[in-house]
């Protein structure tokens, strides 16, 4: 465990033991940061990779149990081809070279979303980051790559239909447990940075009830400080899930 961000969120009043269990998080404002620095977008990327690595290894210092964080949406095909191409072998390069060091840290890799629509040796990185990690007991890492939160919920769907339940049986439980990653709870915070205040298509059935936290910071500069600053905030909030709670 790091001694510096446990004793940093310490001295900010945080509560260890009313942490979010799921912590999800929109990476947003990479390509934007890097234009303010007159770089290619992509560079943005390349930075909001290493943002990445910091607050996975923040997250599993402090104690939550899972994180979730939207790397590509199914929507992001439409941006220009070049940086398609060059997000696509950014994931996957960070797959292969972050691998051992999450071995090493007990961390469990998952993915979320059409994995089959990937470049082959996208799949093939994310898929050898499972198997080698499937047994890890520390925190869960999902990537939610060509993801898109309708697509989640049309996918799950057809696998009802498909597995021939009648139209009364179905229920808010059926669906759940035919997403992408029924063994998860559910996310109890969303960051999202850059200061955008949508959703944006992430784990819409999921995130029906978790608390939402947003920066004006764009996500390169995310740091241990902007974490502590939004479990702090969670940790004011009153979830009532629709009840009246006295």
């Amino acid at each position: 465990m790091s001694k510096k961000i446990v004793d940093l969120a310490i001295k900010r009043g945080v509560d260890l033991d009313s942490l979010p269990k799921h912590l999800a998080i929109i990476m947003d404002g990479n390509g934007r940061w890097a234009k303010t620095k007159g770089w290619q977008r992509l560079l943005g990327h390349r930075e909001g990779y290493r943002a990445l690595r910091s607050a996975l290894l923040n997250a599993d210092d402090l104690g939550i149990k899972y994180l979730t964080v939207y790397a590509f949406s199914a929507e992001n095909w439409k941006r220009p081809a070049e940086e398609v191409a060059g997000l696509m072998k950014l994931i996957e390069t960070a797959a292969r070279e972050e691998l051992k060091s999450m071995h090493k840290n007990n961390v469990r890799v998952n993915v979320s979303g059409r994995i089959d629509e990937l470049p082959q040796g996208l799949q093939d990185a994310l898929n050898h980051g499972m198997e080698v990690t499937a047994n890890n007991t520390g925190i869960v890492f999902t990537l939610a790559v060509n993801y898109g939160g309708r697509a989640e919920i049309v996918d799950a769907v057809r696998d009802i239909v498909a597995a021939g339940f009648e139209p009364e049986d179905i229920t808010e439980e059926i669906i759940s447990a035919h997403l992408y990653n029924p063994q998860h709870p559910e996310p109890d915070l969303m960051i999202r940075t850059a200061g955008e205040m949508r959703w944006s298509n992430f784990l819409l059935w999921q995130g029906a009830y978790c608390e939402l936290y947003v920066t004006e910071d764009p996500w390169p500069e995310f740091s241990g400080n902007h974490m502590i600053d939004a479990v702090l905030s969670f940790q004011t909030r009153t979830r009532k899930f629709g009840a009246v709670v006295e």
